[in-house]
């Protein structure tokens, strides 16, 4: 079994525009532009045997203003930019009623299958509240970067940026701490997930 890093794309991987208080997602590759102060983070995390696994929603897709091709040359750029190990899309608007748009677990769920990982030893860091809703329902620790976009969501630790994102994690690696809020609400909605965690 391998543990893993399920990492957010948009905002933190890459640049973003605000607009009304919204992220606003690239449509096209020559407007992507990576972030390239967290490539040092995402080593370290990789030199420390993390898997690195992207997922992304991308409503723009089903919506019409953003194409696969052009998708696929922003992931190119990705990979060859970080130690990306996957990238998962999905490419759905909320109407879709599918199984992978995050807060949903389904590509998590895939991730984890493909990837066979042992969930316990693994984190989620993103800056946003579905990544932090699918942590908590999986049983996965979440380092949230403070954000916007995290609309009050439980979460297990915030911190400031990716470096300190980073630092958390192997921290928590080196020190074999795991921490879990136990104050959750509706905690009978949470999915028990136990791949890799016999």
């Amino acid at each position: 079994m391998r543990k893993a890093i399920f990492i957010e794309r948009d905002g933190i991987l890459n640049h973003c525009k605000i607009e009304n208080g919204m992220q606003i997602q690239p449509a096209f590759a020559v407007d992507f532009r990576i972030k390239t102060e967290a490539v040092e983070p995402l080593m370290r995390l990789k030199d420390a045997g993390f898997l690195i696994i992207v997922i992304t929603n991308q409503p723009g897709i089903s919506r019409g203003y953003v194409f696969w091709q052009e998708l696929e040359l922003m992931h190119k750029r990705l990979k060859e930019s970080f130690p990306i190990d996957d990238i998962y899309v999905c490419p759905h608007d909320e109407t879709d009623e599918c199984g992978c748009m995050k807060p949903k677990p389904g590509l998590f769920i895939d991730a984890i299958y493909k990837w066979k990982i042992l969930l316990r030893d693994s984190f989620v860091i993103s800056d946003k509240w579905q990544d932090a809703n699918v942590a908590r329902a999986l049983g996965i620790t979440s380092v949230m970067i403070n954000s916007p976009f995290l609309h009050n969501c439980r979460h297990d630790f915030l911190v400031n940026n990716l470096k300190e994102a980073v630092d958390k994690v192997l921290y928590l690696k080196e020190h074999k701490k795991r921490y879990r809020l136990v104050s959750y609400d509706n905690c009978e909605n949470r999915i028990r997930f136990t791949i890799g965690d016999a």
